[in-house]
């Protein structure tokens, strides 16, 4: 089961790292939106008020984009390759494969956003402090971003309308979970409606550990930590239950 984990990773990993200039031509186009947005908003200068929670937000947007891309591309291009089917004759359960193509998502989107987050802190002079207290926040955002990934990925084996569905879901996440403005200037209820989304909520606690000098212990009595938890399981098990039952009509319908 390592070996084919193993190989499954390898594979990702040559594929694209194959393709350098794509990687770069993402982090340029990304940097130059999230600064331009920036500057449009703050009325033709970058506010250096809410430059640092914007960043902790578009940078776990860059994450989960970068990540669904990488997974759902591979995907759809061996289900048009015819290839997919001959992908899962091994030994070891289908969710493994799925799971290394999940790290090579990681790597590659924990890649990008980190480059394309220095780059704005390096332009506009942005400071985000380390604190302990975020980094359990930090870890649950990640974790809800992926999976949200899984979620694309299972719905891909068999819809070809997933591209469409991406491009929806990802341009719903940079609009609401903060990139733009932090959630406290939304309205009430759009808030509301911008936390059943990917990301939002750990955004919301990881900024609260960064900026508000909330202690983890705070940063869970106020609700979004047990929020972002729950969110991020549910998430998971529909996945998880959604590949299942996708998975077997893939390989019974192969395209």
């Amino acid at each position: 089961m390592l070996d084919v984990l193993g190989a499954e990773i390898g594979k990702g990993l040559r594929i694209q790292l194959a393709h350098p200039v794509g990687h770069v031509i993402t982090l340029l186009i990304s940097t130059t939106m999230y600064l331009g947005l920036q500057f449009v908003l703050g009325q033709g200068e970058l506010r250096q008020d809410l430059l640092p929670q914007t960043l902790v937000a578009i940078g776990g947007y860059w994450f989960l984009q970068y990540a669904a891309l990488v997974m759902v591309s591979d995907l759809i291009e061996e289900k048009r390759a015819g290839t997919f089917a001959q992908a899962q004759m091994t030994s070891a359960p289908p969710w493994v494969p799925m799971l290394g193509r999940l790290i090579t998502a990681s790597v590659f989107g924990l890649a990008v956003a980190a480059v394309a987050a220095v780059v704005p802190m390096l332009v506009a002079g942005i400071a985000v402090p380390v604190k302990s207290a975020a980094l359990v926040p930090a870890l649950l955002l990640g974790i809800n971003a992926l999976a949200f990934t899984f979620l694309l990925a299972a719905i891909a084996l068999v819809s070809p309308m997933i591209g469409a569905l991406q491009s929806l879901f990802t341009a719903l996440v940079l609009l609401l979970n903060g990139s733009f403005l932090p959630l406290a200037f939304y309205p009430d209820w759009l808030g509301v409606l911008a936390r059943f989304l990917p990301t939002t909520l750990g955004v919301e606690a990881t900024t609260q550990a960064l900026f508000e000098g909330r202690t983890l212990a705070e940063v869970w009595s106020g609700g979004a930590l047990p929020w972002l938890i729950a969110h991020t399981v549910a998430l998971a098990v529909i996945s998880g239950l959604l590949f299942v039952r996708n998975h077997r009509r893939a390989l019974r319908e192969p395209s």
